[in-house]
């Protein structure tokens, strides 16, 4: 017996009860509102000759309403559910998580500059207050940290947010993990010194920030570790974050063997970062075993 053609594109389009579009689908469209929005973002630059310092300054915020609009359309309209539901409930737990995300990001590059620095692989040269001035250097440490702040909130709404709940919801657990954390390591190989060990690293990096979502159903957690794991891995303590340096307050100079240290690409290239991603884990565990995971 043949299908009818309303019934086929209902099979390939639709879920099994027909409430929404399938994981797929979905997908697809918030790749094409992201870039959608990015072109006329890019379009709205061009015309009003937003170049240099002016650019630069508004990169990020227009980053965030890209693609928070985007992913809040393809959340409500595609997805049918609301955007608080991707785990951005707004309460006194949220604060919480976010305070403890970036508690247990400081301890995690603190004990890797300790490591580091008691194998002799890392040199402290100065602190930045010695070299700029005091103005100078809260100035641009402060800038950065809003910059980084974005940064968080756009990849982890994006990677822990839409994609892995989504495809969770059409496929598993396990496949999306590994799905969402090998495209979040894939997509750093373009940035400056990186390399498949690199990818490697950020694919554990993605499946600890995962962690984070999967032992609080929210997204709290893993925006606050990975803003902090951005800045106090290259603002405060000076490595290199995913293959982008530029001074922190402690200035350093890393010697060690790159296999483990990462070379120019930061200690997420490096074995040192396996250890780390586990030690982590355990943090989060011990913050979240009295929770009850919805």
């Amino acid at each position: 017996m043949l299908m009818q053609p309303g019934a086929f594109l209902s099979r390939i389009l639709l879920t099994e009860d027909q409430s929404r579009l399938r994981a797929g689908w979905r997908l697809l469209i918030a790749v094409f509102l992201t870039g959608l929005f990015f072109q006329v973002v890019d379009w709205i630059r061009t015309s009003l000759s937003m170049t240099g310092p002016t650019k630069a300054i508004s990169g990020s915020l227009i980053d965030f309403a890209v693609v928070t609009g985007a992913i809040y359309l393809a959340r409500r309209f595609a997805d049918k559910r609301s955007f608080a539901s991707l785990g951005l409930n707004f309460n006194k737990q949220a604060g919480f998580d976010i305070i403890v995300g970036i508690a247990i990001a400081f301890l995690l590059m603190f004990l890797i500059y300790l490591i580091e620095y008691s194998l002799g692989w890392l040199k402290f040269e100065s602190f930045a207050w010695q070299i700029d001035s005091p103005s100078t250097v809260i100035t641009y440490t402060l800038r950065y940290l809003v910059v980084l702040i974005f940064v968080g909130w756009n990849e982890e709404l994006v990677y822990r947010g839409y994609i892995l709940q989504t495809l969770i919801s059409g496929l598993n657990l396990l496949g999306a993990l590994l799905i969402t954390s090998l495209y979040f390591g894939i997509e750093h190989l373009s940035n400056p010194n990186s390399s498949w060990m690199a990818v490697g690293g950020i694919f554990f990096i993605g499946l600890f920030f995962a962690y984070g979502y999967l032992r609080t159903s929210q997204l709290w957690l893993p925006i606050g570790i990975h803003t902090g794991w951005n800045f106090f891995q290259n603002a405060v303590f000076g490595f290199p974050v995913s293959g982008f340096d530029r001074p922190g307050l402690f200035r350093i100079t890393v010697s060690g063997p790159d296999l483990w240290t990462g070379g120019a690409f930061g200690p997420e290239a490096g074995l040192i970062i396996l250890p780390i991603c586990f030690l982590g884990a355990g943090l989060i565990y011990m913050y979240t075993k009295r929770r009850k995971i919805s």
